[in-house]
């Protein structure tokens, strides 16, 4: 899946404005905080939204309908508790990339509220372990929650950022990761702590959204929109 992201263009660098070319109504800047931490504490705050108030007007696309619009099996969601699903704002399937096998140690990143980590936790299972890791508070106590609601016991959940993943070297024998690389501010960072953390032979599982280069800075504004 392809689609605009309005945060970075697909080399990972703030789109530039042409110096003749007007900042379309402002929102540029308003999709892209000048530092580091007020682009972590924008996306926290939104995605903060999202566990906490699902079913709020002007929302980011997400919930159990969503979920199955991606290519994940109607049957599984519908089975799932809807604080599980109401929170799931993916942007593809990256557990339909790759068979989990049983007794594989996974790595979520950007877990939210836990559809993924637990879809995946069954897969593995017993014998396996799913980590979660995701910088918001709020998603993290509801990614717990729901673990506990349908009785997982090999996944936890830590509180970090992908820059920096809060986890050893050489722990995973798996990676996904759904939309969530696109919201890093430093991707070759993030990356680059993702092949830390994976064993030899260990794989990324990935869906993400891209910025074509020749989208425009006003549609980049428009469909940056989206993550309000």
């Amino acid at each position: 899946m392809q689609q605009a992201d309005g945060l970075a263009n697909n080399h990972g660098t703030r789109p530039e404005l042409h110096p003749n070319e007007p900042d379309p109504a402002g929102r540029m800047e308003k999709t892209m905080p000048d530092t580091p931490d007020d682009f972590r504490q924008v996306i926290c705050e939104r995605f903060a939204k999202v566990a906490v108030a699902p079913d709020r007007k002007g929302k980011l696309p997400e919930g159990p309908q969503r979920a199955k619009s991606l290519g994940y099996e109607p049957d599984e969601i519908d089975a799932l508790p809807l604080s599980v699903t109401e929170s799931f704002c993916g942007v593809g399937n990256p557990l339909g990339l790759g068979e989990l096998r049983p007794g594989e140690t996974i790595l979520d990143l950007g877990s939210g509220a836990g559809m993924d980590s637990i879809l995946a936790a069954r897969r593995t299972g017993p014998a396996g372990q799913v980590i979660g890791v995701d910088m918001t508070p709020e998603m993290i106590a509801k990614a717990k929650r729901n673990v506990e609601a349908v009785g997982l016991t090999n996944v936890e959940f830590r509180q970090g950022t992908l820059e920096a993943l809060p986890l050893d070297g050489n722990s995973f024998d798996v990676a996904i990761s759904n939309g969530v690389l696109n919201l890093c501010r430093h991707k070759p960072q993030a990356l680059a702590e993702v092949v830390r953390v994976l064993r030899p032979g260990g794989r990324l599982q990935m869906a993400d959204i891209l910025l074509h280069d020749d989208v425009t800075c006003e549609e980049v504004a428009k469909k940056g929109a989206w993550s309000h």
